[in-house]
């Protein structure tokens, strides 16, 4: 018997009557507890892209499964025959990439005998389920046919959690000792602490130039705005690090996904022993804004590199690091195609792509960017672009050219509504001309210490 098969006959299944509106049926319902959405439309064409969800912050729960990472894109695969289908996970919420897995495994095993066996599945997904997606494939590659990664932290669950406690770590050394990083006793109380000692930072020049640095640490981009360029002022570009900061790496540093982790590994599975962080922010992509910020505040960028040195690490339990590195942690073996997208700008930084790309065969992976500002900034008229790509790839066995000059046009071929941008940190929506560039990112400035499970 398959995996599927063998996970089908265990699992609790629920479900309701599948609604049919405007020639898609909809199929709703539970497996173990893991809620799920499935459409299909009259003309399915046999083919499935099963969509990942990113991590959900304590408390947040969809009112729809989501079924891509642009609502404006499901009318059009829809309409191009394809069946949409998407698990919520049973534990939606923080670092759930086991659980993805092991749901999405579940789904597409009810999805064979329910719908029919597709002729093709395409595993997606944005943020950190763009991760999802990518262990998923490497989980059933002999029921994947290709995967896209959009805007996640592709390197691993590790590399994610490394930079979230270099960043809290530095904050910690430098600004507020009082602060946990690590085995925190009450994440609320902790959390509620970092933000205020951040806000107050933001207020100085001296605390800026300290902010600067624990973001440099985790490659945090001095940009973060959807429809803006980064901004040329030092004081600017640390604000927009340190609003990202404050939305998405909180948690993960001082909050309920660092208890939560710990919690689920049985112990602490990332520490700093041995980290030289000299030698991190020299391969930090925010090294120059660093620079310019300790020159501005006058302070000792060297004092505070020592202070850093000399302060009390955070030992990682054996045990704990085995754990996150076998269930979060992409090996980059196999056989199936890859596409990752990234904005140059993503506060989840695109260094992942780097550091991920590297343990893939270079003839099957293509790594896509565009210009922008803000964490999975990217327009319905993109990812329909970059999903065509990998589609192409999967169905020809060969490259389409990925030129940006070529995406562009791609992408511009889809109307203004295809490249609306809402702007979820700062609140501001608009229209997006198409941004596909050629892009280089250096490797994370932590080396990961990775060795495949």
């Amino acid at each position: 018997m398959t995996l599927t098969g063998i996970l089908a006959a265990a699992l609790i299944v629920t479900g309701a009557p599948a609604i049919v509106t405007d020639d898609v049926r909809v199929h709703t319902g539970a497996i173990d507890g893991a809620r799920y959405r499935v459409e299909v439309p009259s003309n399915w064409n046999g083919k499935l892209l099963l969509y990942n969800h990113g991590i959900y912050p304590p408390g947040y729960v969809p009112e729809e499964i989501e079924l891509a990472g642009r609502e404006e894109a499901k009318p059009v695969l829809l309409g191009e025959g394809y069946a949409l289908a998407a698990s919520l996970y049973s534990k939606p919420n923080g670092f759930s990439a086991r659980e993805a897995v092991h749901d999405q495994t579940a789904l597409l095993s009810w999805f064979d005998r329910t719908v029919g066996r597709p002729e093709q599945v395409l595993t997606w997904g944005a943020s950190g389920g763009g991760l999802n997606a990518v262990l998923l494939s490497e989980r059933l590659p002999h029921r994947i046919d290709g995967v896209l990664a959009m805007c996640g932290p592709v390197a691993g669950g590790s590399a994610l959690f490394d930079q979230a406690l270099d960043l809290g770590f530095a904050v910690r050394t430098l600004l507020a000792p009082e602060l946990e990083v690590a085995r925190i006793a009450d994440p609320g109380v902790n959390l509620a602490k970092a933000r205020q000692v951040v806000a107050k930072a933001l207020e100085s020049p001296d605390g800026r130039a300290r902010l600067a640095l624990a973001n440099a640490f985790a490659d945090v981009p001095g940009w973060s705005t959807a429809h803006h360029p980064r901004p040329t002022d030092v004081a600017a570009q640390i604000r927009q690090q340190t609003e990202f900061v404050l939305a998405v790496y909180d948690q993960l540093s001082w909050g309920a996904h660092r208890a939560d982790l710990e919690v689920r590994a049985g112990g602490n599975p990332v520490g700093n022993i041995g980290v030289d962080y000299r030698d991190v922010l020299a391969r930090s992509s925010e090294r120059d804004l660093v620079n310019q910020a300790y020159r501005e505040a006058g302070l000792d960028l060297g004092g505070d590199l020592a202070e850093l040195a000399e302060a009390p690490r955070v030992k990682a339990d054996n045990a704990a690091a085995r754990w996150l590195t076998r269930v979060g942690t992409p090996t980059g073996r196999g056989r199936l195609p890859v596409v990752t997208l990234h904005p140059i700008g993503d506060g989840v930084a695109p260094e992942h792509e780097r550091t991920y790309g590297d343990r893939v065969d270079a003839g099957r992976i293509r790594q896509l960017f565009v210009n922008r500002g803000g964490h999975c900034q990217h327009t319905a008229a993109e990812e329909l672009t970059a999903l065509r790509v990998l589609r192409d790839r999967v169905e020809t066995g060969r490259w389409p050219s990925t030129s940006p000059e070529r995406l562009n046009a791609e992408a511009d071929r889809f109307g203004p509504e295809f490249r609306f941008l809402y702007d979820w940190l700062h609140g501001e929506g608009g229209t997006a001309a198409s941004a596909f560039r050629r892009y280089d990112p250096a490797p994370l400035p932590r080396e990961v210490a990775y060795s495949p499970w």
